[in-house]
Parts: structure tokens; C-alpha cells; sequence
């Protein structure tokens, strides 16, 4: 994916992935309920999706479609993050992770079968 999304681009595509599609002034209702934002603001990120192939529009009342899945977004940002903190080492973020809080027994058994799915 060769899409860059910032937070705020992130914001209005976390609400379309969670609601499907729906209406600009929807995303704004939401978003304004969440972060305070303005009607304004709203459509001019949604604008920036737009143009940058995120979202497709169409008529009547505005409607948004999210064009790229979550899951490419957050492989792509999980690649970034691991390439520019972790010189490129997925294992060097796993321990960091790993490192921040104590897991429960359960999220260990789940770490450990997806380890094991991959080997």
C-alpha cells in the first residue's frame, strides 16, 4: 500500500471501517461527538482521502466508501514502524511490546500460537 495516512485521515477511516459506508455528515456527526471537530474540518480531511484514493464519493447525500481495507493500512504502518524505530527487525518489536506490561496467561497462549502458525 503506497498510501500515507495521518492521524487525522486515520480518524475518518476508523469510522467508515467501523460503520460501512455512509454519509459525510455521519463522519462528521461522529467525529465531532469524538474530537470535537467542526463540520469544516471534517469535510476537508474527507476532501484529502478523496484525493488521495482512500475513499471513493458518491451521490446522493455524500456517501463515503472506504477503498483500501484496514488491514493493508495497518500492515503498512507496522512495517513503517518496524523499519524506522527497529532497524527492520519485527523480533526487536515483539520484545519491546513484550517488554511494556505484564500479559495475562491467556495472551501468552495466544502469542505463542501464532508463533507457532508461522514456523
Amino acid at each position: 500500500m503506497d498510501i500515507k495516512l495521518f492521524d487525522s485521515e486515520l480518524k475518518v477511516m476508523n469510522v467508515l471501517w467501523q460503520k460501512g459506508d455512509t454519509t459525510a455528515k455521519n463522519i462528521s456527526n461522529i467525529l465531532k461527538d469524538e474530537t470535537g471537530w467542526n463540520v469544516n474540518t471534517t469535510y476537508t480531511i474527507i476532501k484529502r482521502c478523496i484525493k488521495k484514493g482512500a475513499i471513493e464519493r458518491s451521490e446522493p447525500n455524500f456517501m463515503c466508501h472506504a477503498l483500501i481495507p484496514k488491514e493493508d493500512v495497518q500492515k503498512a504502518e507496522t512495517d513503517e514502524l518496524i523499519n524506522k524505530i527497529y532497524d527492520g527487525s519485527a523480533d526487536k518489536l515483539f520484545a519491546a511490546l513484550l517488554g511494556r506490561k505484564k500479559l495475562s496467561a491467556e495472551q501468552i497462549d495466544r502469542l505463542k500460537q501464532i508463533v507457532d502458525t508461522m514456523e
